[in-house]
């Protein structure tokens, strides 16, 4: 009922901005306590173990707070809710359509919002193709994963997996400063994804009944373990060709493309890509029902 329960209050809230205009979300929270571990932690010899150190005392401290909030099913529910991110991913895939509608500038400025490589040089499909795998890959990250993690256990894997992916976002970059000391949180995030990203491919070639043909082969072409699986289903399931060369921080990358030979999209497959993160919403929906009415 709480997993359920707490879809529902997504898809139907958000992300209040009056509230979190007040209160820090716990997203913030846990972003200032990897911050804070890392500024102490990461400096002199040994950085590799005390990142390894970092993210076990973080993962077991969000494991620990999930636990002892976890003592009635309405505050169950209202963190739950808070840790998906439903309807404010769907509602910025969204702006990107329309921004890339009202022209290629409002196309770019919109999209720069939710993705991390240089827009300045895009042209109209690198900004859809972007939108759409933002959407996929969010869509695994930001909501089938938490949900996942909370069906396996509770509130406390729920926020373990936020913290974890958290600290990925912030240290587990390979970077001079971050690489030895994000190493830890950066592979245990991919061990964390690598059932929930392979269970969001199933859903969108469930939801969309698509055949999963060639899916596999072009998700091992992505430089993650997980992110190609919704990237992959996704580019089938809409009929388009993502991924492709990129530019972040002024150098371009020569990244495969997935469903090569498919159209490159435009903002009808950016707003396809909405439809299809609230069908998956729904899939879950149910199987939350199912799992209530089965325990």
């Amino acid at each position: 009922m709480v997993l359920a329960a707490a879809l529902a209050l997504d898809a139907l809230l958000g992300e209040p901005r009056w509230l979190w205009r007040r209160l820090p979300h716990p997203a913030v929270l846990m972003g200032r306590a990897v911050e804070a571990l890392e500024r102490r932690w990461n400096r002199g010899r040994h950085r590799r173990a005390k990142g390894v150190a970092a993210i076990a005392f973080l993962a077991l401290l969000a494991a620990l707070a999930g636990w002892a909030l976890s003592v009635h099913w309405i505050p169950e529910t209202l963190l739950a809710a808070v840790l998906l991110a439903q309807r404010s991913l769907a509602e910025h895939v969204a702006a990107v359509a329309e921004a890339l509608r009202r022209g290629l500038p409002d196309g770019r400025a919109s999209v720069a919002r939710i993705v991390g490589r240089d827009t300045a040089g895009m042209d109209e499909p690198a900004v859809a193709r972007a939108a759409v795998e933002s959407a996929a890959e969010n869509l695994s990250d930001g909501v089938v994963a938490p949900a996942f993690w909370f069906a396996v256990a509770g509130l406390p894997g729920m926020l373990l997996y936020k913290m974890v992916n958290t600290a990925d976002s912030t240290v587990g970059y390979r970077t001079a400063r971050h690489e030895r000391f994000g190493w830890a949180s950066a592979r245990l995030d991919d061990l964390l994804n690598w059932v929930p990203a392979r269970l969001t491919a199933l859903l969108i070639l469930a939801v969309t009944a698509t055949a999963p043909r060639g899916v596999a082969g072009d998700a091992r072409l992505h430089r993650s373990p997980n992110a190609g699986w919704p990237e992959a289903a996704a580019a089938r399931a809409l009929g388009v060709s993502l991924a492709g060369p990129r530019a972040y921080d002024g150098a371009m990358q020569d990244y495969p493309l997935v469903n090569a030979g498919a159209p490159a999209p435009g903002p009808a497959a950016v707003e396809a890509a909405v439809r299809l993160l609230w069908r998956v919403w729904a899939a879950l929906l149910a199987l939350g029902f199912a799992g209530t009415y089965s325990a």
